[in-house]
């Protein structure tokens, strides 16, 4: 069983908590997509990253001295975001990860797919920029089926804990043998509750919460995760289905 999530956006250097284990399976392709950024104009990167002078000049920076294979975070300490908050890897036992090295996976628009433990260093590039490289116009081209290839295991069975942005770049190549399912996190509507609603912040503090369930109960099969209770969170059976998981508070 794989699970995947999206990046975050920020991103810190920690070369102190532990070091990395590995580097990422697709340096080389992560190499040609940062000589292709080096090789615009500030204009270019920043239409490129869709930001603001001062993101655009810290990011224009980090590519013009970025070295791939130095002074390395562990991806699972690199992404600061909420989702990463909340997963609490910091406070991981050996064996849970040990789990999330095996089952879990981030996905990335610059270095494609990651195990937790792979070294990285600070970038900026989202999944759906628009590239004009080698004759790929997005990223969705530029990676084609092998991020696909490279997060699915011998189950063939996904967790689905990515944002849409990131999760097309494997449900466009799923085969019919893949189980995929999509967790959702959401809310009833007042005005209507048969609609369930999604709000962004509440939804990464359950992905977070919910890899950390996952790892902590070395769960081994999706079905594990209906026991899954935060934040007034619970399985929805009646909403859900073989495709979709939901896990609604009131």
């Amino acid at each position: 069983m794989r699970i995947i999530i999206s990046p975050a956006k920020q991103m810190k250097v920690d070369t102190d908590t532990f070091e990395n284990t590995g580097i990422p399976v697709f340096l080389e392709k992560a190499e040609l997509l940062k000589q292709w950024i080096n090789s615009l104009s500030y204009d270019e990167q920043k239409k490129l990253w869709n930001c603001n002078d001062k993101i655009a000049v810290l990011n224009s920076r980090r590519f013009e001295t970025m070295e791939l294979r130095k002074e390395l975070t562990p991806a699972i300490l690199a992404f600061d975001g909420i989702q990463y908050t909340y997963m609490g890897s910091t406070v991981f036992e050996t064996a849970q990860y040990e789990y999330i090295q095996q089952h879990l996976r981030i996905l990335s628009g610059f270095y494609g797919a990651l195990k937790p433990m792979d070294g990285v260093v600070p970038y900026r590039l989202e999944m759906q920029a628009k590239i004009n490289m080698n004759g790929y116009h997005d990223l969705y081209s530029f990676w084609g089926d092998s991020i696909y290839s490279e997060i699915v295991d011998d189950s063939h069975t996904i967790i689905n804990l990515a944002s849409t942005e990131y999760s097309k770049c494997v449900e466009k190549y799923l085969h019919s043998e893949n189980r995929y399912i999509t967790f959702i996190f959401g809310e009833l509507d007042p005005d209507n509750e048969d609609k369930v609603v999604q709000k962004g912040v509440y939804c990464k503090m359950a992905r977070g919460e919910m890899v950390r369930f996952l790892a902590e109960n070395n769960a081994k099969e999706p079905e594990q995760a209906k026991d899954f209770k935060w934040g007034g969170y619970h399985f929805d059976e009646p909403r859900s289905d073989e495709n979709n998981y939901y896990f609604v508070r009131k």
